[in-house]
């Protein structure tokens, strides 16, 4: 059906200009001078939401991951640090993220170069394609992708592979490596269409991956192969442990079953019914290792299962849109922290479903929920344990109402034993497969 397409003639700009309001004149200056937040902020939202919870887990201090995106790095291991520090009676203990992020890097590019290999026959300019290419390297992930590297790696203590200026400020490295794989991306395709045999393709892939690894290490260092770990203790008792592997050590500090936990998602969409499984074409790192799986819940059940991890003293890794109704300062997430719709005077139509189905929201950031408030049963907000330094909220610690957690959270990864006997069938079904550009394939940075 052919529709005639509208110009904005001098007639209708005019009526667009005389459709403004008396009020706007007000809340015009306002937003000009201070901006949109500072004029919509909600003073009461901003006072209700109390740093304090009916039930809280002991955790360590904050850590940063300052100009980077491996949120999901520093959620994952600072769910497995709290077991540690617990086990061997410690104030404050961290992970190395650095070392998670070497093997995400090399096990990225890896993958990505195994994804071309397979999709030769695509056209430069197909939709596949050009996903591939958008951000093979990018510092994101998902919780499958974190279990997959410690599960073949292992983890180190931040003191045996720490901070580099690339693994906090990533920008540059993702830049230039990222720069390599698309070259090498264009050899392979180039060399194929020239009828170069597969066989030398893979030997030639091979060879570039020696090349990304040799960079890598430019930015990161090398990862320790056996290393000694030390610590003192709150009895101020000193241990040592000499001449360990980061799999020994993971093995035997952390000893948790990465696979009794699986990632429950809340994504209310008529594409994604309930109680099925789903899984995301192209979405992974690591060659041979964990797929992403997600099982899609009704809220409640979200919810009371993060509540009854949580009742048992451990703490709950989830994904979410942190940069809507964030207050950053205060460490405030809430539906109501700022009044856009009564300041603008303008209704948005969307809901959860609506958000993702528009490209309005999806899983940008992932954090660790460390407790909730319960009245009569019933939460009505959430403790929440960041990666953004302990400049903000309160002393990096942020606080979540329940309202944002229904509308923002995505993503949350909890021990199996907390599904119901439905909810256990629902998981061992055959996942549903989602294209690479779904709003669940998106990665937490």
């Amino acid at each position: 059906m052919s529709i005639k397409r509208m110009e904005i003639d001098e007639k209708f700009y005019n009526e667009m200009e005389n459709s403004q309001k008396k009020s706007d004149n007000i809340v015009r200056n306002s937003i000009l001078n201070v901006g949109l937040d500072a004029t919509a902020l909600n003073h009461q939202a901003k006072t209700d939401m109390q740093h304090t919870f009916s039930l809280e887990l002991k955790t360590g201090d904050i850590t940063s991951q300052n100009k980077s995106g491996r949120c999901w790095l520093f959620a994952g291991l600072n769910t497995l640090r709290f077991k540690i520090m617990k086990d061997l009676n410690l104030k404050n203990f961290e992970l190395s993220q650095t070392y998670q992020m070497f093997f995400d890097k090399i096990e990225k590019a890896n993958y990505f170069l195994e994804n071309i290999l397979e999709s030769l026959d695509e056209k430069t300019d197909s939709r596949l394609i050009m996903w591939l290419m958008n951000a093979p390297l990018n510092d994101g992930g998902q919780w499958d992708m974190f279990t997959s590297i410690v599960e073949k790696y292992g983890v180190v203590p931040k003191n045996i592979m720490p901070e580099t200026f690339a693994s906090s400020n990533s920008a540059r490295m993702n830049n230039i490596l990222t720069l390599k794989l698309r070259g090498f991306a264009f050899k392979l395709r180039k060399d194929y269409q020239n009828k170069v045999a597969i066989e030398k393709l893979r030997a030639d892939k091979k060879e570039m991956l020696k090349e990304f690894y040799r960079l890598l290490t430019l930015f990161l260092g090398n990862p320790p192969q056996k290393f000694t770990f030390e610590y003192r203790n709150n009895d101020k008792k000193f241990h040592q442990d000499l001449d360990l592997s980061p799999q020994e050590f993971y093995k035997k500090y952390v000893d948790i079953n990465l696979k009794d936990y699986i990632s429950i998602i809340n994504a209310p969409t008529k594409d994604k019914p309930f109680n099925h499984t789903f899984t995301v074409q192209y979405l992974g790192n690591v060659e041979g290792g964990n797929k992403v799986k997600y099982l899609n819940v009704e809220m409640k059940d979200f919810k009371k299962m993060a509540i009854s991890q949580l009742k048992d003293g451990i703490p709950v890794w989830f994904g979410c849109d942190v940069g809507k109704k964030m207050h950053r300062e205060n460490g405030i997430l809430d539906e109501n922290i700022y009044t856009y719709e009564e300041t603008l005077q303008t209704n948005f139509a969307l809901d959860k479903a609506g958000r993702l189905d528009y490209g309005a929201s999806l899983m940008t950031h992932a954090m660790v929920i460390t407790g909730v408030n319960l009245i009569n049963s019933v939460p009505n907000r959430w403790k929440i344990e960041n990666s953004w330094g302990d400049k903000n909220g309160k002393k990096g610690y942020f606080v979540m109402s329940d309202k944002w957690f229904d509308e923002y959270n995505f993503q949350i990864v909890v021990n199996k034993k907390y599904l119901s006997d439905e909810l256990i069938k629902a998981w061992d079904l055959e996942a549903i497969v989602l294209k690479p550009w779904d709003p669940m394939g998106s990665l937490a940075l």
